[in-house]
């Protein structure tokens, strides 16, 4: 299985990405330099669609294959990647607040600590669907790694599309997101002409 290996705070000070975006509350001490150089349209392109694979830690593969199902769905197909991006069940669960990074959220899934209407499901590319209810597993509520958890991502906003009790460490996707919910510094139709050339 491929793994990104990147140091993190580097990635995201060459993408200009604030590391909040990523459930990290680190920041970098060091600059970027670039000397006065010029980005191209296609560099731009580039750097979105990064940025993008980068923020939900999807590989390069992967990605495509969301953007031609997005491409082949009703509507705009930007808007259609970020709604397929953001329901993915390992980055549900850490708007949930059940894991601090993204990272982790995907840990946490494929250690088989989650269920989806009363399944195991080990999958972080799982897509959820609106009425899903996820649920970290019975046996797992009280190990002390979801106490820690819980004591940093309990005064973390939910977004509205998700209803969340986070006492018993479970939720549910009331629908599924729109764009204007989806609060990702990434601007999608970059990306689309990007792959439309």
């Amino acid at each position: 299985m491929a793994v990104n290996r990147v140091p993190i705070l580097k990635r995201c000070r060459s993408l200009g990405l604030d590391p909040v975006y990523l459930g990290i509350d680190k920041k970098s001490n060091r600059e970027l330099r670039r000397a006065n150089r010029k980005v191209s349209e296609y560099g731009l392109q580039l750097r979105e669609k990064q940025k993008a694979k980068f923020i939900y830690g999807v590989l390069e593969k992967p990605f495509h294959n969301y953007y031609e199902k997005a491409d082949r769905m009703k509507g705009m197909t930007g808007e259609n990647l970020m709604t397929m991006l953001e329901s993915r069940l390992d980055n549900v669960i850490f708007r949930m607040g059940f894991a601090r990074t993204r990272r982790e959220s995907r840990q946490v899934v494929g250690h088989k600590f989650v269920t989806v209407n009363g399944r195991c499901v080990k999958v972080p590319s799982y897509r959820v669907k609106a009425g899903d209810e996820i649920e970290i597993r019975e046996k797992s509520k009280g190990l002390q790694r979801f106490k820690d958890i819980m004591e940093v991502t309990g005064g973390r906003l939910v977004p509205e599309w998700l209803d969340v009790d986070q006492e018993n460490l479970k939720g549910t996707v009331k629908e599924l997101p729109s764009r204007d919910q989806i609060d990702v510094p990434v601007d999608e139709m970059l990306i689309v002409e990007l792959y439309s050339k």
